[in-house]
Parts: C-alpha cells; sequence; structure tokens
C-alpha cells in the first residue's frame, strides 16, 4: 500500500478524524497558554455545577412557575455564600433565626448586614480556610 493510501485511511478512522479536529482547533485548545489567568481545564464549573446535576429529578416539584423561583433564590443564596467564604448551612441557620427579628421599615439598609460579603456574621458561618 503506498504512503499516500494510508494517510487517506488514516483521515477517515476514528483517529484520523480526532487528530484532524485537533488541528482544526489548535488556537482554541491552547488559548489558555496566552493568558496565565485562565484554567487549564474546567473542573471548577464543572465541580459547581454537579450538585444540581445530580439532584435534577429530585427537584420535579419546581415545575410552577412558584417552585422555579424558589429553587433559583435558594441556590443563588448559598452558591453566593461560598463565594464570599461562608458555611452555607450555618449561614442559612444564621438568617433563619435573625431575619424575622428585623423590627422596623423592610429596607435595604435593614438587611445589609445579612448580605454574604458582610463582616458580621458570628465566626462559625465563616469557612476555617477563610
Amino acid at each position: 500500500m503506498a504512503p499516500a493510501a494510508k494517510v487517506a485511511y488514516a483521515a477517515e478512522s476514528l483517529i484520523g478524524q480526532a487528530i484532524a479536529y485537533s488541528q482544526n482547533q489548535l488556537e482554541k485548545l491552547t488559548v489558555f497558554l496566552a493568558d496565565g489567568r485562565l484554567e487549564l481545564d474546567n473542573n471548577r464549573s464543572e465541580r459547581s455545577i454537579k450538585p444540581f446535576v445530580i439532584g435534577r429529578k429530585n427537584w420535579l416539584f419546581a415545575n410552577t412557575s412558584r417552585g422555579e423561583k424558589a429553587s433559583a433564590t435558594i441556590y443563588s443564596v448559598i452558591e453566593t455564600a461560598k463565594e464570599n467564604g461562608l458555611h452555607p448551612y450555618n449561614y442559612l441557620k444564621f438568617l433563619f433565626e435573625q431575619l424575622p427579628q428585623i423590627s422596623g421599615p423592610q429596607n435595604a439598609e435593614a438587611h445589609e448586614p445579612f448580605l454574604p460579603w458582610s463582616d458580621t456574621f458570628p465566626a462559625d458561618c465563616r469557612m476555617k480556610n477563610s
């Protein structure tokens, strides 16, 4: 078999298609080399959505607008707490204990100490390595 025939056969095989794809996408596959802030892989983002993918069937109750809004709200609170170095369970416990105690007008200023970036939380709300 002539060398040209081997190349044509390789290009049509699955491995040949994979090599051709890699060559066509080379710029996109190496962009992280040009910017040190970019991560080599997407493992961090994959880990952050994993609980939602695993629990998808458990949340079939969210088939109404109210259920979807409630789910989105609690997911946002939990993920924002994590990003701000808070232990989600302790943060939610603190909120559920303290928010009903607010008296007076319900405005943004009254809720400011309860936002995840506030520095007024008890120590047990903070993650140990924060």
